[in-house]
């Protein structure tokens, strides 16, 4: 591990949608974020995605004259799917890599959930902290201000050793 001035500390924010990844330049009180990398999926409605209106089967329950539906994949949820897959495992490679020492999240509730469950341990160890916000529409500026607020209150809630 890099000595403690020389430690890189990267902040991800992400949706299901989008990606940015930042390394922090300053402190996480005063942070500067440079973008390192912008990843952004085009993913239109599943209505545009399906290529086949929904399916249907006869119920042998019921004598062959019953017909149930069946639902249509959701194109739309299965790629924020695969997207956050794939973002977690760019991360992961970096982790692996040393490519950073620490990683804070900042992302919505469904996001979060994806991506932590594809981290591995490598990446789940350098994670500092997760911030349950969406900030990926949001201009560098603000989200430099929410990152020195959420060290803020992390730095409360941690116990001073």
């Amino acid at each position: 591990m890099r000595d403690l001035a020389d430690q890189i500390t990267w902040v991800a924010v992400a949706d299901g949608e989008k990606a940015l990844v930042f390394v922090n330049d300053d402190t996480p009180e005063n942070p500067i974020l440079n973008v390192i990398s912008k990843d952004k999926l085009d993913n239109p409605p599943t209505r545009e995605q399906a290529a086949n209106r929904r399916g249907r089967f006869n119920d042998p329950g019921a004598g062959g004259a019953q017909r149930s539906a069946v639902d249509d994949t959701d194109w739309h949820e299965f790629e924020k799917e695969r997207f956050a897959k794939d973002f977690a495992e760019t991360l992961n490679k970096a982790a692996l890599k040393n490519a950073f020492d620490h990683l804070i999240l900042f992302a919505p509730p469904q996001a979060l959930g994806r991506l932590r469950k594809e981290f591995h341990k490598e990446t789940d160890g350098k994670l500092l902290f997760t911030v349950d916000n969406d900030l990926t529409n949001h201009p560098v500026e603000d989200i430099e201000k929410h990152l020195a607020s959420a060290f803020e209150a992390e730095n409360k809630q941690a116990p001073l050793v």
